[in-house]
């Protein structure tokens, strides 16, 4: 077979971002990324890798933040009827999709950047508290 038949092995950044973003563990991609809504499991199921040593901390959160209001805040300001009507018809209307966007986010992004941390071999330190 040729060099130039054989498919370009992935980026480890875009297969640990894919895996992640999946919910899934960046290393195997098999096993679950979270216990619960945003736990991370420990150690992958699958294959035995260690999830809890990637320290998202509050990068997810910014990103999010980041996200959300790039993507739903700004476009919202543009539209009159935000502006003309009361603000007991507006908070509710804005942000109940609002709270309903960002907790649907939160996992997918703390995810990727769970995949990220994974590709750029990052890992807590050894004498960092849990």
């Amino acid at each position: 077979m040729s060099p130039m038949s054989e498919p370009a092995p992935a980026s480890p950044m875009l297969t640990g971002l894919k895996r992640g973003l999946l919910h899934r563990c960046p290393n195997c991609g098999q096993g679950r990324l979270y216990m619960r809504y945003l736990k991370v499991d420990p150690e992958c199921e699958a294959c035995g890798h260690h999830l809890g040593e990637y320290p998202a901390d509050d990068g997810p959160a910014y990103f999010t933040i980041l996200l959300v209001g790039h993507l739903f805040v700004a476009p919202l300001l543009f539209l009159p009827w935000i502006w003309q009507a009361s603000p007991f018809i507006v908070a509710p209307v804005t942000l109940i999709p609002l709270a309903a966007l960002t907790l649907l986010l939160l996992p997918r992004v703390k995810g990727g950047v769970i995949g990220a941390l994974w590709a750029i071999r990052m890992k807590k330190a050894e004498d960092a508290p849990s």
